[in-house]
């Protein structure tokens, strides 16, 4: 099994070259919203473990916000921009794949931003600029992008072949599984199909993913055992929280028109979509350790419990990445989800609205929560207007896997291990031949 990794490069950019940085960027896409993928700049297309990356301008329109409602003085934080993305393997072994196809452009790009030099080792100045997520979420850990492909080839012929044999799909789904079969080994054969088997587990990720799980069942068992004697302190926290929400200011303006259409120009090009959002967390100490702690926890279950197409009952997002910037004053977040942004914000405020509130209610003029699970984000309309104002445009967006759901890519996967498998009872073959 490849295991999944991301990288996110960090770079001031002077607010005098904001409008040249996005003409720039603006020639590697097709039109607004749609990438190039064989852009001359950075051509995603031969990047092979890439499943998703995008260019962002961070300027964040909310910077005020803290000044306006806590009488917190800060000085301008600095416009950057961040190239991420998220892809298969090693970042060791990533990076210089990267380099070897984009170096000239990515030195074009980040040339326009502050202490780049043209003459640059690119590959120490990525190191040196890179920003680590605070927690980091992969739909599906394992699933590689020649996989998604291989296997969309395969369920393509598979439907080609039952539309073009006469009577198979009437068939028991014993006889259509043992046909598909046959059909898929002759086609391997002659090398019209491939299906790459998985790469060994790293010993290092294994090793990691061990840890991880004794991480979490330690974290549960002292809480448990340690409750005693932490009792007392937790009750004062909630008190202090309690205190916290009924005196935090909220702020969640109509997003100004413009600013919304201009964002909806980005969006809906495809099944899939981007989002990108930054603002600034609340002052004081006590918020500070709750999004530590809560940023550790969903870090850890998203690498242990969270591994296999879920992220609570949430099954649309592929990718999501919460950052903190600027000595943790501020947080960047970005995820690359299914279907609309209304229909996005719905199902997380329908299904986990709780876990909106634990995270994004440590920001700035967030709608009200109550005991930090609860309201919040069932404040429906606040929570949209909030979400909307701190939303960023991605000035570019790749997808290896356009036209592809979360949903599909798990399917395909499905239709695979079924077909890799011999002997299925008559309920699994039924339920595998729906599958296609």
């Amino acid at each position: 099994m490849t295991p999944q990794s991301s990288f996110m490069v960090l770079a001031t950019l002077p607010r005098s070259r904001m409008a040249s940085m996005r003409e720039l960027l603006a020639t590697m896409n097709l039109e607004p919203g749609v990438v190039n993928p064989d852009n001359s700049l950075v051509p995603f297309r031969k990047l092979e473990s890439l499943h998703f990356a995008r260019f962002v301008v961070m300027d964040d329109q909310t910077t005020g916000d803290i000044e306006a409602l806590y009488g917190v003085t800060r000085p301008a934080p600095p416009v950057y921009l961040a190239f991420l993305g998220d892809f298969d393997g090693s970042y060791d072994a990533f990076l210089p794949l990267l380099l070897k196809h984009a170096s000239s452009g990515l030195r074009q790009i980040f040339s326009l931003c502050d202490g780049f030099a043209r003459d640059a080792d690119l590959h120490a100045w990525f190191l040196s600029h890179e920003q680590s997520p605070a927690a980091y979420y992969c739909n599906f850990v394992g699933r590689t992008v020649v996989q998604t492909r291989e296997e969309e080839c395969l369920r393509l012929a598979l439907r080609g072949y039952l539309s073009v044999t006469p009577g198979l799909a009437d068939r028991s789904p014993g006889e259509i599984h043992r046909a598909l079969r046959a059909f898929v080994e002759k086609e391997t054969a002659a090398g019209r199909l491939k299906l790459t088997p998985p790469a060994p587990t790293p010993l290092g990720w294994a090793l990691r993913h061990v840890l991880d799980w004794v991480a979490l069942i330690l974290l549960v068992v002292l809480g448990v055992l340690t409750l005693p004697v932490t009792i007392i302190p937790l009750l004062l926290a909630a008190w202090k929280l309690r205190s916290l929400e009924n005196s935090d200011p909220e702020f969640s303006p109509r997003p100004d028109p413009q600013w919304a259409d201009h964002l909806a120009t980005l969006e809906d090009h495809d099944v899939t979509n981007q989002f990108s959002a930054m603002g600034t967390l609340k002052p004081g100490w006590f918020r500070s350790a709750i999004v530590a702690a809560v940023l550790y926890i969903i870090d850890l279950a998203a690498r242990t419990i969270y591994t296999q197409g879920l992220l609570a009952r949430v099954h649309t997002i592929h990718f999501a990445r919460w950052v903190y910037l600027d000595n943790r004053q501020r947080m960047y977040f970005a995820s690359n989800y299914d279907g609309s942004l209304e229909a996005y914000m719905d199902d997380f405020i329908n299904k986990v609205g709780f876990g909106l509130n634990v995270v994004f209610s440590n920001g700035v003029g967030y709608p009200r929560t109550a005991w930090l699970l609860l309201k919040g984000a069932k404040d429906e309309q606040e929570f949209k207007y909030h979400l909307r104002r701190h939303q960023l445009p991605t000035e570019v967006w790749y997808n290896a896997h356009a036209g592809l759901t979360a949903f599909d890519l798990h399917r395909n996967s499905r239709i695979r291990a079924g077909l890799e498998k011999s002997v299925l009872s008559e309920p699994q073959c039924r339920e595998w031949v729906a599958l296609l």
